[in-house]
């Protein structure tokens, strides 16, 4: 990495030094719209030490350090700064710090970032300091539990918009920011160019949306502020602690690396959530559960703290948990916990069946650990745990824990048992097993139901039976429901429901004995508790011939969930889930679970099915999609969504000619709005299968020279089927460090196309030459866009997953990259036992 790594200890050792009370931060941007690459940075920092005569350091990672003053005497910055770190001399009990440097403007999304906006030439910036970035922009002792009041003073064009955690005043083209209250380096912010926007109030709390000025006319601001409106409502009401910060301000930005950042006070948002084309309600909530997410952060996160990253999940978990739970309570989304259980906890449970997996509260030894753990635990396991925990405790006790977390610890830092504190306190239990579970193994178990009948169908014995991996046997307490669903004339629905505790291996259900067994057993009925679940044969059997026959969303998704994990665990075989999908796609009700089921279906195709039906199913698939799309309501979400699949699938003459008629307007298909993004979806497939290249690229991006249309014409440039075309996508991705980050990942989504596996087979041997290198030169999110999106995972076969086990016994990689790739080998590895077990049956 470019970034010098900051360790645990060094952290825990200058927290131990230093009581940091203020900063002054002048930045100097006049220049910004013309010189690319440098500004003016000074930084004052005041601070005490509790052992007068030690020293330490501050970060600061510069094109030149200029100037540096301790206490009024200068240091010799030749000797004592390494270009990231200015080491200190022996420290007074009261300091000021002076600091004059040349910082460098970023493209990778990290620091402040610098983009051009081709449409109208503005130049916009941004920045994004999670983790270990702030030291970017300013000197600063830049960790979580340093928390100090920062004031920024900037200097920049006078057409301007510029934007911090605090209000401002304007004195000709100076902009002074009030101090901020006590809070981390890395939730400062600070937005800055010709940004449009649009303003409002709310319970006395000043809003603000801005987005860039060729963005618009596309910025739906009513819906936002009305999101807004109804979480500020939601928490205030449940956390009883009024918003900290004096305005709130969300700041949708350009070639952001994330969906959103928690700035106090002023959130950044990725700008595709600025629909520019027609979209699914399903991308209209999750922006909504994203704008709900960061508010949260409000409070978890930037009120209070993690001490340091090993307890990262008090900050995303709970967001998690709560931003979902506000959707369902607040918002039109009232299926939100439907959404979680397809969405996030899917990832969880992927997340947490790899040999990479992490308890929840993680063990983080440094700043490059933590940089590759913003994942499906840290997020979605743990707020499917605090779920759990909410009704384990009761909801009223866990919110009364809240209000006095908040309270006690406002401004302040904090790890797990501060929170296990006030949760024990509140509720009057012992949390300490229930932690030791939940909190502080890794793994997840696996519920199967084992039941016996008699001669007229009715249970003698029914027993849930809880497993758990070789690697991580703990096999946990839950409480769960046991459904029993049987088909009638109304569809499938609920008989009979059992809640229980489980423990255990097994556990016997008497409550059941005598029940006629139903046509579907589902176990952790309602999604009370974090598991995977198995049905018995007859359950799968209805599973797959009915369910479409479901006439609640959430039961329904459940098996879905279930049917796909037996897939990819290689307990069902792929082209099941794929005839489970044909049939069941056309009853399904829930926009979001449509397309999720439609991306598996292709997954279950390729790299999950059997090589040799690939053509076949691609064509099922297609022609399935095409008759969907066509039997949609006119302008409907379902046609849309179907319109897309079809064109992401279709493979035969006549299903590509479809699409390049529909790009040409020689065929309309009722409502289908044929717009910008969807054009550039028709085009990339075209591309893909070899029906247009070069000159239709360049059309298109003649029509839409944005900064959209240029990331999608560099995908379709690297999609080309060709090995020239993707050499040269190779020498730009992996080679070329001049590019942006988004242009990067546009690149690489291009590259990897799993029609393409011939052609993408002689950079397989490139990849494990190259990523060591791309690790040390690039910076943190550049290296991991190659590490991760460069793996060669549709050369789905044994040679290259033995190149990899080369490559990670003989390079000895660093610990988050051989992460990042045993990571890939095991979704490699998952993909070949699929295969196997579809081609075996």
């Amino acid at each position: 990495m470019t970034a010098e790594n900051l360790t645990r200890d060094e952290a825990r050792e200058r927290a131990r030094l230093l009581d940091v009370s203020s900063y002054d931060v002048e930045l100097d941007l006049t220049l910004a719209p013309t010189d690319s690459r440098v500004f003016r940075s000074t930084s004052l920092a005041r601070f005490r030490c509790a052992e007068p005569g030690a020293t330490t350091h501050i970060d600061i990672t510069a094109d030149q350090l200029l100037e540096a003053t301790l206490n009024g005497e200068p240091i010799d910055v030749e000797t004592a700064f390494s270009g990231k770190r200015l080491q200190l001399p022996a420290l007074a009990a009261t300091n000021e710090l002076r600091i004059v440097a040349n910082c460098m403007f970023m493209r990778t999304g990290e620091g402040l970032h610098r983009f051009t906006d081709p449409v109208d030439k503005e130049t916009y910036l941004y920045t994004q300091f999670e983790t270990f970035d702030a030291h970017r922009m300013f000197a600063c002792f830049d960790q979580p539990d340093l928390k100090a009041s920062f004031a920024f003073t900037v200097d920049g064009p006078s057409h301007w918009t510029f934007v911090s955690n605090m209000p401002s005043t304007r004195s000709g083209d100076r902009w002074s920011f009030e101090p901020t209250p006590r809070q981390s380096s890395y939730i400062t912010a600070l937005v800055a160019g010709n940004y449009y926007s649009v303003h409002d109030e709310h319970d006395g709390i000043p809003l603000g949306i801005f987005c860039r000025q060729s963005l618009a006319e596309f910025l739906d601001d009513d819906e936002i502020f009305a999101i807004t409106k109804q979480g500020f409502d939601f928490f205030h009401e449940q956390f009883d602690y009024r918003y900290p910060w004096p305005k709130y301000d969300q700041l949708f930005v350009p070639e952001f690396n994330a969906g959103a950042m928690e700035n106090a006070g002023a959130v950044t948002f990725l700008e595709d959530y600025v629909f520019r084309s027609r979209t699914t309600d399903a991308a209209y909530e999750r922006r909504a559960v994203t704008i709900l997410h960061e508010m949260a952060h409000m409070w978890f996160g930037d009120l209070v703290t993690m001490r340091w990253w090993d307890d990262l999940w008090l900050n995303e978990s709970f967001a998690e948990f709560v931003s979902t739970r506000a959707t369902a309570e607040a918002t039109r989304w009232t299926d939100a916990w439907t959404t979680f259980c397809n969405v996030e906890k899917s990832w969880a449970y992927r997340q947490d069946q790899l040999p990479t997996t992490h308890p929840i509260a993680s063990d983080i030894a440094d700043i490059e650990a933590v940089k590759v753990n913003f994942d499906g635990i840290t997020y979605a396991k743990g707020a499917a745990v605090l779920k759990q925990l909410a009704s384990y405790v009761d909801v009223e006790a866990f919110t009364a824990a809240l209000r006095t977390y908040f309270r006690r610890h406002e401004y302040g830092n904090t790890t797990l048992q501060d929170l296990l504190d006030a949760l024990g306190e509140a509720s009057g239990r012992d949390l300490s097993t229930w932690s030791k579970e939940w909190l502080q193994t890794a793994g997840v178990n696996t519920m199967r139901p084992r039941f016996e009948v008699d001669a007229d169908g009715a249970f003698t014995a029914f027993t849930v039976v809880q497993e758990a991996p070789e690697d991580h046997p703990t096999l946990r307490s839950h409480r769960l429901r046991i459904g029993l669903y049987d088909r009638t004339k109304a569809g499938i629905v609920c008989r009979e429901k059992v809640e229980i505790d489980v423990a255990g291996a097994t556990t016997d259900v008497p409550a059941l004995i005598g029940q006629q067994q139903p046509d579907l057993v589902l176990v952790n009925d309602d999604d009370l508790t974090y598991t995977k679940i198995r049905l018995d044969e007859r359950s799968l059997r209805t599973l797959i011939e009915h369910i479409g026959e479901f006439q609640k969303p959430l039961p329904r998704a459940l098996c879905w969930t279930a049917a796909w994990d037996m897939t990819r665990d290689a307990e069902t075989k792929a082209g099941d889930y794929f005839k489970l999908v044909l049939n069941g796609v056309a009853q399904e009700t829930e926009i979001g679970t449509v397309q999720s089921l439609l991306r598996l279906a292709r997954q279950t195709i390729a790299p999950f099915g059997d090589p040799a039906k690939i053509d076949e199913r691609m064509h099922h698939l297609a022609s399935k999609c095409q008759e969907l799309l066509m039997a949609a309501e006119p302008g409907s979400d379902m046609q849309l969504a179907f319109t897309r699949s079809f064109a992401a699938n279709a493979i035969a003459d006549e299903h590509l000619q479809f699409l390049a008629d529909l790009l040409s307007g020689a065929r309309v298909v009722e409502k289908l709005a044929v717009d910008t993004e969807l054009r550039w979806s028709l085009l990339h497939r075209l591309v893909v299968m070899g029906r247009a290249g070069s000159s239709e690229i360049q059309a298109e991006l003649d029509r839409d020279n944005t900064a959209a249309g240029r990331r999608h014409s560099l995908t379709l440039r690297a999609a080309r089927p060709s090995a020239e075309a993707k050499e040269e996508a190779w020498v730009l991705a992996v080679e070329d460090d001049s590019l942006a980050n988004a242009e990067q990942s546009a690149i690489i989504a291009g590259f990897q196309q799993p029609e393409h596996r011939e052609l993408l087979t002689p950079f397989v041997e490139r990849y494990f030459e190259s990523i060591g290198d791309a690790w040390q030169s690039r910076t943190s999110e550049m290296a991991q866009q190659i590490a991760i999106g460069l793996y060669p995972i549709y050369v789905v076969e044994q040679a290259t997953l033995d190149r990899t086990d080369g490559y990670l016994r003989e390079a000895q990689p660093v610990p988050p990259l051989r992460r990042l790739v045993t990571e890939s080998r095991d979704n490699l590895a998952r993909a070949l036992r699929a295969q196997q077990r579809d081609i075996n049956g």
